[in-house]
């Protein structure tokens, strides 16, 4: 079970990152070239290459409960706050994630930019397409490498996230338009409450506390993380229509 929630947890947080880098890979190549934004897009995917090639290896040297309570921190640090996004968007006090209006902006941004070329490689189209790549990348390397060393196994983690990446990569090459249909809103939610999940779950064994079952209590903190999130959308909502009421 915590293999299936590995590889789900995975391919769901692969697949919001990929679609927020496909909006912007988008906006840069219908504006500014698709050499260039090729370009961008490859030096970030072999700048990631070597960033999981540097730490994967090392992470395995790593003590597992040091390794567990680090790890468990950070995710609760990243899921928490996905968690509160998604929340605050279910119970009307933050807007919903508009992949169209974003691509919009972008495309707007990317046209009206000045046009610096360099050895036939528009620089900001190059700049635009190699940031939204590598920081969306990074969270994608962050949860593979963070999920697959704890569990021991990053292979597993990796094909979560790959079967995501192909999948929006192959989806935005025939769509050629932002992915605004995707449930991402729904998506982040559950990205939020997996990522919260397994940094309890990891944080607590690697401070040398056992939980009851072994691995099946995931599915105990995963209920109940579901639930706290659920009560807390729902007393917001209630207090999100007194608000407008009054």
């Amino acid at each position: 079970m915590s293999a299936v929630l590995l590889v789900l947890s995975s391919f769901l947080a692969s697949a919001v990152e990929m679609v927020e880098a496909l909006t912007i890979v988008l906006a840069a190549g219908l504006t500014r070239g698709w050499r260039s934004t090729l370009t961008g897009v490859a030096a970030a995917t072999l700048t990631l290459a070597v960033v999981v090639g540097a730490l994967g290896p090392a992470l395995t040297l790593v003590p597992l409960n040091a390794l567990r309570l680090v790890v468990g921190a950070l995710l609760l640090v990243f899921g928490l706050q996905w968690l509160r996004k998604a929340i605050l968007r279910s119970s009307g006090f933050k807007a919903l994630h508009d992949e169209d209006a974003i691509f919009a902006r972008e495309l707007s941004e990317a046209e009206t930019a000045p046009r610096n070329e360099r050895a036939g490689i528009d620089w900001y189209g190059f700049t635009l397409a190699f940031k939204g790549v590598l920081l969306e990348g990074l969270e994608v390397a962050f949860i593979v490498l963070t999920f697959g060393s704890t569990q021991g196994s990053i292979p597993l983690a990796a094909a979560g996230a790959a079967v995501a990446i192909v999948l929006v990569a192959g989806i935005g090459v025939l769509a050629r338009a932002p992915l605004a249909r995707v449930p991402e809103n729904t998506m982040k939610f559950a990205v939020g409450i997996m990522l919260t999940t397994f940094g309890i779950f990891w944080s607590t064994e690697g401070a040398g506390a056992h939980w009851p079952g072994g691995d099946a209590a995931i599915l105990g903190v995963l209920a109940f993380v579901v639930l706290w999130s659920a009560t807390l959308v729902a007393l917001l909502r209630r207090q999100h229509a007194r608000v407008a009421i009054a």
